[in-house]
């Protein structure tokens, strides 16, 4: 192990809904980012004509929207939990996600194409 994930064979849903977590508040978070940045530039580059400011601040509003509902998605986890009479944050172990979420991002980086998640967290 080099500091990453150690794989087993042993693999259960709640490894699967912590990578799942993991992967999408990453995703959420780079694609918010990244339309902020496109809408910044779109509105630099509207030349004024206000079809396109209205088109970038559009962009941006949305991007920012998104980022907002993924930093609360734990709350609305919870009230959906709360709503069908289940506890869906039991299933949920923040420090694996964090974990993952370091995990991935560095292998990212560093473009190792290794596989992430295929057993139990260890």
């Amino acid at each position: 192990m080099d500091g990453g994930l150690m794989v087993t064979n042993e693999f259960n849903i709640v490894d699967l809904i912590n990578l799942a977590v993991a992967i999408a508040i990453i995703l959420a978070g780079t694609l918010s980012v990244f339309y902020i940045f496109v809408g910044g530039i779109s509105f630099i580059l509207s030349g004024g004509q206000e079809d396109k400011i209205k088109q970038a601040v559009h962009t941006i509003r949305y991007a920012i929207i998104g980022l907002i509902v993924t930093i609360l998605s734990v709350t609305i986890i919870k009230i959906i939990g709360y709503v069908f009479g289940f506890d869906l944050l039991s299933l949920i172990s923040w420090e694996k996600i964090s974990f993952l979420m370091s995990d991935l991002i560095d292998r990212i980086v560093s473009g190792s194409a290794s596989s992430v998640g295929g057993g139990t967290l260890r």
